[in-house]
């Protein structure tokens, strides 16, 4: 027999030993009827969730089963007081390839499960599989009957337990991320350490109004991290507005925070609120804060200092209730050395930093959310059960994910294009296998890119001096020495026409004048 448990971390504060509770009763089930897993999974909207598995891949703890979507499952839940479905049963098996310690991808051939109630409702399933055709021939009805109000039973005491430690702010951030359904709305997800630890850090902090800095590579899931804080937050019934600082041009970041009042510049024609009124009372989640050009630093500073916003072109000031999270994948120290971003805006922000670790550092985590994916990319192909082969986990293990949890979804989303078509007409499954994930031609094609690129030459600057190699001096130096190289560039593809030039690089004409000012350069134009 399998006894492998695993245990998804919810977003309940205390998922690990809510998770713990769960697991004791999938053992106690097993112990009263002998199978090779069982699963625990709870009904949420139209939405099957599994809470705990015991003999099944961690694979199946990314999933949601949609029940329109899983016929078997619809079956029990409508049937009562359950059933056993025949080993020759047409009806697709929702946990085909998901039996855990498996040397490959294996049919599941007898299933029995049941609906629980909680409190009169149906709360979810308790499911039973085999790989033994017949193996639950000898379980009767009386047998079912004992080990449905046996989990019943804990199930209502985990609930109880569980209503004491959370509360009805933490059950409504559960609800509330799962009201919209599955691929709708993501949450953070794993049971490694590190995610755990980040985790616990998040609900300390979540109930306070301390401002929150968001550390972490990118694509780790910073702003999953920022609903989280949200959800838990005295505030999650207002509204959580969310900013890309990266994507602001300087010359409307003012207006976009901050608002303005009509006429206060060309294009104003009427009164606009900024994303701090409409915040108000609630979360403002600055993204990519390391990107803000420094005049509006300035003005973000005074915000965060007194609490009141004043609108460009308006002598008046409106008093703001907002808590502030901001989140950046940048060096801030660096950029504080090198004179790009304010050191008083730095310390106001990080009251209390939280890190997110890079999916590298967090084990098996990576097959859980391999396995969300595939359940998303399944219903979005129409496909039949996706599944991961075991050669294809240990690949996903064995890779270092530098673009995180961004890159494993991209990764996925192609494995499942591309394994789709080779579904045989009638086939359980379409198998997930190393080939399709490709992870050996994305590295090499990434070492390929990186090598394909030329060295940057010296190139001599319109102010008569000759540039220096990026490659030499210090990184100041190499900086500068490229932005002038590349300004020149791009004038003389232009004939020093810096209206053309801005315009074919993507830049605002006047921030292009004041490159060129700052780094001594002057353009053959005027205009």
């Amino acid at each position: 027999m399998i006894t492998q448990s695993v245990v998804l971390t919810t977003t309940e504060p205390d998922a690990a030993s809510e998770g713990q509770r769960y697991r004791s009763l999938l053992a106690a089930a097993r112990g009263l009827v002998r199978c090779d897993a069982a699963a625990l999974l709870r009904l949420d909207g139209d939405v099957l969730r599994p809470l705990a598995v015991d003999g099944l891949s961690d694979e199946t703890l990314g999933r949601q089963f949609p029940v329109a979507s899983h016929p078997r499952f619809a079956r029990l839940l409508e049937s009562g007081q359950g059933l056993r479905f025949a080993h020759d049963c047409g009806l697709p098996d929702p946990y085909d390839g998901l039996v855990a310690g498996q040397p490959g991808i294996l049919p599941v051939h007898d299933c029995m499960g049941a609906p629980l109630r909680l409190r009169g409702a149906v709360w979810g399933l308790l499911t039973l599989d085999a790989l033994e055709p017949g193996a639950f021939e000898s379980v009767s009805p009386a047998q079912l009957d004992a080990l449905v109000a046996l989990v019943e039973t804990g199930i209502e005491s985990a609930h109880t337990i569980q209503e004491m430690e959370a509360r009805a702010m933490r059950e409504q951030a559960v609800a509330q991320a799962l009201r919209s359904g599955p691929g709708a709305t993501r949450e953070l997800l794993g049971s490694s350490a590190a995610m755990k630890k980040l985790c616990s850090e998040i609900d300390t902090v979540a109930a306070s109004d301390l401002t929150v800095l968001v550390l972490g590579e990118t694509g780790v899931g910073k702003d999953l991290v920022a609903q989280r804080l949200h959800a838990r937050s005295r505030r999650r019934d207002q509204p959580l507005v969310q900013v890309n600082c990266a994507a602001l041009p300087e010359t409307l970041a003012d207006s976009e925070l901050f608002g303005h009042k009509r006429g206060a510049f060309t294009g104003a024609v009427q009164d606009r609120n900024g994303k701090f009124e409409i915040a108000d009372g609630g979360t403002l989640f600055l993204d990519e804060v390391g990107e803000l050009p420094l005049t509006v630093q300035a003005k973000l500073l005074r915000v965060l200092q007194s609490g009141e916003v004043q609108r460009p072109g308006s002598d008046r000031t409106l008093k703001v209730d907002v808590r502030v999270i901001a989140a950046t994948n940048r060096d801030l120290p660096a950029a504080i050395a090198q004179g790009r971003f304010r050191a008083d805006l730095y310390h106001r922000l990080s009251v209390y930093p939280l890190v997110v670790p890079p999916l590298r550092e967090r084990g098996r985590d990576v097959v859980a959310l391999a396995g969300g994916f595939l359940e998303e990319n399944q219903h979005r192909l129409g496909a039949r059960n996706l599944r991961l082969s075991p050669a294809s986990k240990a690949a996903l293990l064995a890779h270092g994910w530098p673009g995180n949890v961004r890159e494993l979804e991209h990764v996925i989303s192609r494995a499942s294009l591309r394994a789709f078509p080779e579904q045989g007409r009638g086939a359980r499954w379409t198998a997930i296998e190393p080939h399709h994930l490709a992870l050996d031609a994305a590295v090499a094609g990434g070492h390929a890119a990186a090598a394909a690129q030329p060295p940057l030459a010296t190139t001599p600057t319109d102010t008569g001096q000759a540039g220096v190699s990026v490659f030499g001096g210090t990184l100041r130096e190499a900086t500068t020495a490229f932005q002038r190289a590349w300004l020149a560039d791009a004038l003389a593809r232009h004939n020093g026409h810096v209206a053309n030039a801005a315009r074919e690089a993507g830049i605002d004409r006047s921030n292009f004048h004041r490159m060129l000012r700052k780094l001594g350069m002057r353009s053959a134009s005027a205009d």
